[in-house]
């Protein structure tokens, strides 16, 4: 268990505002890693990392996918070893265009669960994911499977709320998020949000969004 370092109690605190949890797109992964946020020493300290890697993982930022970092880890960690680390690092994947392949690394998903969050698609909430994937599991498996994935919010519509549940997401960008609206193209998006931050945490942030 790791313990609770300044940036996840800075990203506990940062989620605050968030008023109404039915609006969250993304799930609620604080206890797990992200390998696009989690500071050099978390890396370092998960299971089957070392310092090497977790430089590795810091440089080839933003990661699109579990698979880039499984690729990224390559032979230096067994796939033993990376079922493990993936129950407490993994990159949110997103339920309306992750591949079998990706929804495979789901911890602890089967065979039955991978088709059943395909059958849904396109999913467009979280509660949905809920309401769905419950028909199978219980509702603590639900919010453990929720940890890992979101579902995409259009950029033009989606509320606060659900802006707010964005991994690493603040106020601030929140507010600026919502300050250009409405948005024509992705490439609008990357320059008005290129005024704030670089162009590395623009690609971050732009997995977890679409225009419609």
């Amino acid at each position: 268990m790791h313990a609770l370092t300044p940036m996840k109690l800075f990203a506990l605190i940062g989620l605050t505002f968030i008023c109404d949890a039915s609006m969250a797109q993304a799930g609620n992964n604080g206890s797990v890693l992200n390998p696009n946020l989690a500071d050099e020493s978390e890396l370092a300290s998960a299971p089957g990392l070392n310092a090497d890697l977790a430089a590795a993982i810091i440089a080839a930022r933003p990661i699109a996918g579990n698979l880039e970092l499984d690729a990224l880890l390559g032979d230096s960690v067994d796939n033993e070893e990376k079922a493990q680390l993936r129950a407490v690092l993994f990159l949110p994947i997103n339920l309306n265009t992750a591949s079998e392949d990706e929804v495979k690394l789901v911890p602890g998903i089967n065979r039955k669960m991978v088709h059943e969050f395909d059958e849904y698609k396109p999913y467009s909430t979280l509660e949905q994911f809920r309401r769905e994937i419950g028909k199978y599991v219980d509702a603590a498996e639900v919010a453990r499977f929720e940890q890992y994935v979101f579902v995409p919010m259009d950029l033009n519509s989606a509320s606060s709320d659900a802006f707010a549940t964005i991994p690493g997401m603040s106020r601030r960008m929140v507010h600026e998020f919502e300050e250009y609206r409405p948005y024509t193209s992705i490439e609008q998006f990357r320059r008005e949000m290129g005024k704030y931050v670089d162009e590395n945490e623009v690609a971050r942030l732009e997995r977890y969004i679409f225009i419609e």
